[in-house]
């Protein structure tokens, strides 16, 4: 029961980490490899508004959503925009990004242990005997709600067909007037605004470091990877693969083996299935 109850509150974890990275990519085939640092930076907004200004706790947390969704809409608007389908500058353009945002940070005093968020709500409930506490149940719910969220805001709205029409066939989408770009812009925001999320649901479980910024990035790639690049639900269901391995892989070798796991689901899924479990654009180019 341990391992079902922890194996799911890991595996939503890992969706909430890897699904703005499967916005992005899915929508305008642009690998954010600068995915882990929003996600950091949102964590030090949030507790600069929060503890340095004194600001409310939950307005602190949509300020940083609202900033970060932002700032990864300029750094697509006025950096990525111009490499935009050169596949490795791409790849070296949004690292450096996320590498420069991260070190700047360790350079700028943020690092070491004393950089904390507060939970939701304190304390814990049994279930099954297992002890659970209230913000990890919040976490799941969240994800839960983040899911369907997508789905309705990619089926019922406007700006969200547009961006199915761009993740199916950007070619058919600009023939009907759909402005690549400024999808692109959109998704970018959307995407950096989830990785915030990410980051306000998940650091209250530990402190705020430089270093879970590479960690992030690392899982959210092998999460894109497995469920197949440009697949949302993919992704979704890739996570709890990954998830449930990593806890099985604690409690019978370790935590350190932890992103060993990640790192072979990369290596495997690359080797026996390069699309993915959902990935449809590498099968048709190989036919092709």
């Amino acid at each position: 029961m341990g391992i079902l109850i922890y194996g799911t509150i890991n595996s939503v974890a890992l969706a909430l980490m890897a699904l703005g990275f499967a916005l992005v990519y899915g929508i305008s085939r642009l690998p954010n490899f600068g995915h882990g640092a929003l996600y950091v930076v949102t964590g030090f907004i949030t507790w600069s508004f929060f503890r340095g200004l004194g600001v409310n706790y939950l307005l602190s947390i949509l300020l940083s959503m609202i900033i970060i969704g932002i700032v990864g809409a300029l750094i697509y608007q006025f950096i990525l925009i111009r490499v935009r389908g050169m596949a490795t500058s791409e790849i070296i353009a949004s690292y450096a990004i996320g590498v420069a945002i991260l070190e700047g940070l360790r350079w700028g005093g943020f690092k070491g242990m004393t950089y904390t968020l507060p939970a939701f709500f304190e304390g814990s409930i049994d279930i099954s005997g297992i002890p659970v506490d209230f913000h990890r149940i919040i976490v799941v719910g969240a994800g839960a709600g983040v899911v369907v969220f997508l789905w309705l805001f990619t089926h019922h709205t406007r700006i969200g067909l547009a961006l199915r029409g761009m993740a199916q066939d950007e070619r058919a989408a600009l023939m009907l007037g759909i402005d690549s770009d400024f999808m692109a812009v959109v998704a970018m925001g959307l995407g950096s605004a989830l990785a915030g999320l990410a980051a306000v649901l998940l650091l209250p479980l530990g402190n705020i470091v430089v270093e879970s910024g590479y960690n992030v990035l690392i899982l959210a790639i092998a999460v894109c990877i497995v469920g197949g690049l440009g697949s949302w639900m993919g992704a979704v269901i890739a996570a709890f693969l990954i998830g449930f391995a990593q806890i099985l892989t604690v409690v019978y070798l370790g935590s350190h083996f932890q992103m060993v796991v990640a790192l072979l689901a990369i290596i495997l899924t690359l080797i026996l299935r390069p699309s993915g479990l959902f990935g449809r654009q590498k099968e048709l180019e190989e036919r092709v």
